[in-house]
């Protein structure tokens, strides 16, 4: 499938609904090369085996889905090397038209954080992503470089709420004023609120697995749900957490997809029968 023309003019939120639209699904397909999924596919567990890897990925994905997140732990391990088979995967994804999500989960202060919002969302930067996924638990309000950022280059954010993980449940229920997962969520309806009615630049995590999540009916933004496939979520998670913004609402889905490779045409076909179970209505 061709992509739409570019349109930076628009919120990430924006270009991510439009794209799925046009791609017939909302569904965000992960990369995820970990050294047993490598083995699987006949590729040896080094730089070169994660090239091999990466780049069928993208062949089969960038123009398939709307939203492709590569891990990037998978490419950190191999330092620089791994870097560079990182930033080559990106722009290949770019090339084809889908939007890409560093799955870097970065959270820090001030300059650090700064230095992290000019590394996956700067024009200038190899790595430019069209969004990331950081973590809040240093204060939202720390996350403020990356931000702005966002802002500035109508790039996206996802802010981990409520994570699929079951050691995170207890701490992310907490909250005297609301869960704390509900309080993230709450800071970033209030970011996006400037762009309503169309959704902000601005999402949230939010784990499809979980029995009680937050309530996302104001967030006016993207939300990026895993559990979806080898976790066990399925079609009616998503529509029972995010029911009334369902159209935001999208899965992401690594490893039942990933196990259709290593043929590039497989994985292209596995993709597009996921994003069928999710349509923009």
């Amino acid at each position: 499938m061709s992509a739409p023309s570019s349109t930076p003019h628009l919120t990430f939120g924006a270009q991510l609904s439009q794209l799925a639209e046009h791609r017939g699904g909302r569904l965000c397909v992960g990369i995820d090369p970990h050294p047993q999924l490598l083995r699987d596919w006949g590729v040896k567990d080094d730089v070169d085996g994660l090239k091999e890897f990466s780049e069928r990925c993208a062949t089969a994905f960038a123009d398939a889905v709307a939203l492709v997140k590569p891990q990037v732990a998978f490419y950190e391990r191999f330092g620089s090397a791994g870097f560079a088979v990182l930033e080559s995967t990106i722009a290949q994804l770019k090339e084809g038209g889908a939007l890409v999500v560093a799955d870097a989960k970065r959270g820090d202060i001030g300059s650090t954080m700064a230095g992290y919002a000019s590394a996956w969302l700067a024009d200038e930067s190899p790595l430019c992503c069209d969004a990331l996924t950081v973590s809040p638990y240093l204060g939202v309000g720390a996350l403020d470089p990356v931000l702005k950022l966002a802002e500035e280059k109508n790039r996206g954010v996802f802010i981990l709420a409520a994570t699929s993980n079951p050691e995170a449940i207890e701490l992310q229920s907490q909250g005297d004023k609301g869960s704390i997962a509900q309080q993230v969520v709450d800071e970033v309806a209030r970011h996006n609120a400037q762009h309503a009615p169309s959704a902000g630049n601005l999402g949230v995590v939010v784990g499809a697995t979980l029995k009680n999540p937050p309530k996302l009916a104001k967030l006016n933004g993207p939300v990026l749900m895993p559990g979806v496939g080898a976790q066990g979520a399925g079609a009616e998670d998503i529509a029972r957490i995010g029911r009334g913004v369902e159209n935001y609402c999208f899965p992401n889905v690594s490893r039942a997809i990933l196990a259709a490779g290593p043929d590039p045409r497989k994985l292209y076909d596995a993709a597009r029968n996921f994003a069928q179970d999710y349509p923009i209505s």
